[in-house]
């Protein structure tokens, strides 16, 4: 009679029963009902958070107005841009392939003035703010493209850019609700001894307090801004060399002396014209 005891035989397990194991059902280590357990958790848990998501969405939502942004306290004063879009303006006057990119720029901007577009829109009292709050229908003051004279495009298709005396489109960026205190007008100067002669158009180079305050995109789909043109007035002996001009925004409580900002109120542009 044999003294040792019988054992089992000694199952090998393969690795592909890490996988799917054929003797317990399990796959990848779980059970059918343990992953039915852990899948049906994992999507009440996100279809949980989800909802949370669009029911805090919602509810911020309904504090929003659609007509203008909630909060409009960080940028009190506009900054000042140009028109064409460029802080470089290079050209040969001789030469329409260099300034025929600017002159298109200016044609483009100004089609939104065209007079037979404008004349469309109300004569708004000169000097006094255009108040609507208690309109629903927002109306837009005349702002006509002959105002620019010289700088219009219309007697000078090239806006003094074939002669070596360009315009540049001065405006303010839209700010809602803005109502500037006294006579906002644009100033330019060039950044040398000498002085630079200039022609603005309107002559009082003026941004008129009838063109404020703005309502927003959605209230007043149809408003454009006012424009100051600048024509640089260039002398043979100013050619060829690069002249910086800095335009600020004068004569109201607007900023143009911020430091940490060198847009706000004002800007810095450079000008080169060769021949």
């Amino acid at each position: 009679m044999s003294t040792k005891e019988d054992k089992p035989a000694e199952i090998k397990s393969s690795w592909k029963d890490s996988i799917y194991n054929p003797r317990t059902g399990e796959f990848i280590g779980r059970t059918a009902s343990s992953w039915a357990l852990i899948v049906g958790f994992y999507l009440v848990f996100y279809a949980f958070l989800a909802g949370f998501f669009c029911l805090t969405m919602w509810v911020m939502l309904q504090t929003l107005e659609n007509d203008v942004p909630k909060y409009r306290d960080r940028v009190p004063s506009p900054g000042l841009v140009i028109r064409p879009r460029s802080l470089d303006i290079i050209f040969n006057r001789t030469n329409p392939t260099q300034y025929g990119p600017y002159v298109r720029h200016l044609e483009s901007l100004l089609q939104q003035y065209n007079d037979t577009i404008q004349e469309q829109n109300e004569l708004c009292m000169v000097n006094e703010y255009t108040e609507q709050d208690a309109v629903a229908e927002k109306k837009v003051c005349q702002f006509k493209r002959s105002l620019l004279r010289q700088c219009s495009g219309l007697a000078d298709a090239t806006f003094g850019y074939a002669e070596g005396k360009p315009c540049i489109l001065v405006k303010m960026n839209r700010i809602i609700g803005l109502r500037p205190r006294g006579e906002p007008y644009v100033n330019c100067t060039a950044k040398r001894d000498t002085p630079l002669q200039m022609s603005y158009f309107p002559t009082e180079a003026k941004f008129d307090k009838m063109y404020f305050p703005y309502y927003g995109k959605v209230n007043h789909p149809k408003y454009v801004q006012p424009l100051v043109a600048v024509q640089l007035l260039l002398a043979k002996e100013d050619y060829n060399t690069e002249i910086a001009i800095e335009c600020k925004v004068e004569g109201s409580d607007l900023k143009n002396d911020d430091d940490r900002d060198k847009f706000l109120g004002r800007i810095t542009f450079r000008v080169t014209v060769t021949e």
